[in-house]
This record gives C-alpha cells, sequence and structure tokens, in this order.
C-alpha cells in the first residue's frame, strides 16, 4: 500500500514541541522605523574585454561617455560617436542597512542596462546612489566580481555559463549621509508583529507590563504595540535591549492547509479539523484499443477483393469503491491515517480535501499554490 508522503505530519511534529516553548520578542516582532532604504544608481562600466555595448544600438551609453569625459575637460564634438567595445552602461542597486554611518561600506550589485555580453573583468566609475528621496546616501566604485562567463565560435555557436551580464563589488560603496530614523524622536516605541495575531499582539502587552510595569505597553491592533520608552537614547536602547529578550508564547496560527497541485505536497496545519463527513474513493478505467483485420475472398475465381476491417477492443476496469467516515472533530493524524488505509495517493488527497471544502465540512482554510 502506497502511503501519502505529506509534510502535515513532521510540521505537527515541531508545532508540538514549539507550543511547549516561549519565543523571545525579538524574533516574533520589528520595530518601526527600524529599517532598511533601496538606493539605485546608474553607471559606466570600464576595461571590458571588447564584450561591452554595441554603441550603435546604445545612444545613452555614448551620451553617458561624453558626459564623463566632459567633466574632466574633454569635448567631443556631436559629430562624433565612439565606437567603444570595452564600455558598458549599467544600473547598480544596494540596501542601506538601519543606523548605517557615513564611513561605512555596503555590497553593490552591478546588471547590464544595455546589450554588453558580459561585465567580467570590468571597472565600474564613481556612481552615487540614491534613495526613494532623490538624495544621494553613498558613491559606488570598483572591480567587479563576475560569476558567469561565455565563450562563443566563428560559426555562431556560444556557451553561457550562469549570467556574466550581472556582478557584483563587495564593500564597494561608501555611505556619505545617514538614513534618517524616527527610533529616538518620540516617547513611544512602537513593535510590528512579524505575523499578524490578536492573541499574540495581547500577550506581547502583557509579557511587557508584567515584567516593567502596568500602563508600559498597550496592543494597537493586531500587528502594532505600542510601549513607553525612556526619552534619552542611551536608556531607550537598554529598555528595547531588555524588553526584546522578555518570553512568552505566541498565539497558535490558524487552522490552514496548502496544496501544491503540482508536485502533490500537501501541508495540514495543527488545528485542522472536519465535520461528520463520509467519503468514497475509487477510480474507472476505461481502454480503447484499435486493430485491423484483413477479410479475403473465399476462393481465386469469386471475384470478390480483399479489404482491410478496423476493429476496436473496449474494455473497462473499476476498482473497488472504498469509503470511510471522518466523525466529527477529526484530528490531522486521522485523517491522515484514514486516507492511508483506503491506499489513496497524494493526488486523491488534494481531490478529498477540496471535495471536504466544497460540503462545507473542513474547518479550515484551504490555499492551493
Amino acid at each position: 500500500m502506497k502511503k501519502i508522503k505529506i509534510l502535515s505530519f513532521f510540521i505537527l511534529m515541531l508545532l508540538t514541541v514549539n507550543s511547549a516553548l516561549a519565543e523571545r520578542i525579538k524574533d516574533l516582532i520589528s520595530i518601526e522605523g527600524v529599517r532598511s532604504n533601496q538606493l539605485v544608481g546608474y553607471g559606466l562600466v570600464v576595461g571590458l574585454d571588447g564584450t561591452g555595448d554595441q554603441t550603435s544600438q546604445t545612444p545613452f551609453t555614448i551620451q553617458s561617455l561624453k558626459n564623463m569625459l566632459s567633466q574632466f575637460g574633454v569635448s567631443l564634438p556631436d559629430s562624433v560617436r565612439p565606437q567603444v567595445k570595452n564600455v558598458a552602461a549599467v544600473t547598480l542597486h544596494a540596501e542601506l542597512p538601519a543606523f548605517a554611518k557615513p564611513g561605512q561600506k555596503l555590497d553593490v550589485t552591478v546588471s547590464s542596462l544595455g546589450n554588453a555580453k558580459s561585465l567580467r573583468g570590468g571597472t565600474l566609475l564613481m556612481t552615487p546612489l540614491k534613495g526613494a528621496d532623490g538624495t544621494v546616501y553613498a558613491v559606488a566604485q570598483g572591480n567587479l566580481i563576475v560569476g558567469g562567463f561565455g565563450a562563443g565560435g566563428k560559426d555562431g555557436s556560444k556557451i553561457t555559463v550562469n549570467v556574466p551580464s550581472v556582478g557584483r563589488i563587495p564593500g564597494g560603496a561608501i555611505i556619505e549621509v545617514a538614513a534618517p530614523t524616527p527610533f529616538g524622536s518620540e516617547n513611544m516605541v512602537v513593535f510590528n508583529l512579524n505575523t499578524a495575531d490578536f492573541t499574540t499582539a495581547k500577550r506581547v502587552a502583557e509579557a511587557i507590563n508584567t515584567s516593567v510595569g502596568a500602563g508600559t505597553a498597550f496592543p494597537v491592533d493586531s500587528t502594532s504595540i505600542r510601549v513607553r520608552a525612556p526619552e534619552l537614547l542611551g536608556q531607550r536602547v537598554s529598555f528595547v535591549s531588555y524588553v526584546e529578550n522578555l518570553t512568552l508564547m505566541p498565539g497558535s496560527a490558524p487552522a490552514r492547509i496548502i496544496i501544491n497541485s503540482r508536485t502533490g505536497t500537501v501541508v495540514i496545519g495543527q488545528y485542522v479539523r472536519v465535520t461528520a463527513a463520509a467519503v468514497s474513493h475509487g477510480n474507472l478505467t476505461v481502454s480503447i484499443s484499435e486493430s485491423s483485420a484483413v477479410n479475403q475472398p473465399r476462393g481465386p475465381l469469386s471475384g470478390g477483393e480483399t479489404v482491410v476491417v478496423p476493429t476496436s477492443d473496449i474494455t473497462v476496469e473499476e476498482e473497488n469503491n472504498r469509503m470511510f467516515n471522518f466523525d466529527p472533530g477529526v484530528s490531522l493524524d486521522e485523517i491522515v491515517q484514514a486516507v492511508n488505509q483506503v491506499g489513496a495517493a497524494p493526488g486523491d488527497l488534494v481531490a478529498i480535501l477540496e471535495a471536504l471544502k466544497e460540503v462545507g465540512a473542513l474547518r479550515a482554510e484551504l490555499i492551493v499554490i
């Protein structure tokens, strides 16, 4: 008998173990205003070995090259269009962490904007990185590290490994301006739960009030908890450090079933229940095969003709229908055992769960991806 291989049993074990262990507030929340910021820039990569942009097809590369040269006192007439193959126009992006200070360094990802074949061996020229507000927060420059490469022959054949048109510069950007943060500008610190849950929000506030003092924290909604904090920054840092290491029992996850319709994988939460229901499991297989028969005349002088007559063979096979009952309040483990006893495959389990949802017998959210 083929057993259902699903993740629900292991998920149930993990949930059972974790339910007996308290979790730190630090692992459940993020602090409002303490966040990273996206930076983006546009620049030029030079020094490529003939794998740069085809400037006849990328006029913005020529324009950028002329603008850069003009800053160093080199002026090219408008009628001159330099045909260089060792230059590529690129975009840059990086992430500015919370509380990052000027002088610290960031990793930068560089991506080709034109039709450059590869950025391997290139050097990024000084490029400003801007935030969403248009402020330059960092400046990037340096040699690229490219994980991919490509090679081609004169007959047009080529091979490419990974993506040679994207590279990285570890520590290639220097922070010039610190991102603003509201962490020390208000007398309240807001904790936002990573997963919205009213029960968890209530328990976080209760844990803080029990440890620090009544009225220190109060939940705003299923996500946010407002906490009164000291005004002095040094004391505020110590206060947040103390609070985020408090432990509590988070609220249980809602009853939910997730089905991957392509692979047949089913993940069932701990609190999934079904009401009374009967399920019939069985398959009907119809096979049709075609063949040809040759009919010849009975005698050589009968005057008949040889003909080919098609014949069809239809076979119907029906497996024994099996029916089993789900009593009210059936748990996850009982569902898996019942389905395994009738020899259902993972695809059959998906169909059974969807049918239970349609008749209103499934007490859980069913998500099909």
